[in-house]
């Protein structure tokens, strides 16, 4: 008999995924998503990283390109909640980096839902300061 109550497997796979993304293990985030997600987060068309993405692999693959377009050492989040309810959890906070292209930074709170269906996560919900990171990546016109 398993014992494992929904909450806690939602929590098991949210911890496994923070790790992997800290660590920009795509190989791993890939395993962690489901073949088909549903993904949400604003589209922002000056920012190279935020487009729509369905599968596994290239919701993985957002954290490898974010990295690739923002500055490693000036990149941060802190985290301020971390609520989960069976299959559900959202996670509140703040992030900040810096955009390669530009030098310009960006910082602003977000939340993010997830969802947890045998062991994979389905759902990819991410609400940011689009405003915020759509500035930093835009040179400026006197550049």
């Amino acid at each position: 008999m398993n014992s494992t109550s929904p909450a806690d497997a939602t929590r098991a796979v949210v911890q496994n995924f923070l790790t992997a993304r800290l660590a920009g293990d795509t190989d791993r985030l890939t395993t962690l998503f489901a073949d088909k997600v549903d993904w949400l987060l604003a589209e922002n068309p000056v920012v190279p990283w935020i487009r729509p993405r369905s599968t596994a692999a290239e919701c993985a693959a957002q954290a490898a390109e974010l990295a690739a377009h923002t500055v490693p050492e000036d990149a941060g989040a802190t985290l301020d909640a971390f609520l989960v309810d069976g299959h559900d959890a959202v996670l509140t906070g703040r992030v900040a980096g810096t955009v390669r292209a530009t030098g310009k930074s960006f910082e602003g709170p977000f939340a993010l839902r997830l969802t947890v269906e045998d062991g994979r996560i389905t759902r990819h919900h991410l609400y940011e300061d689009g405003v915020s990171i759509a500035a930093a990546c835009t040179p400026d016109a006197d550049a």
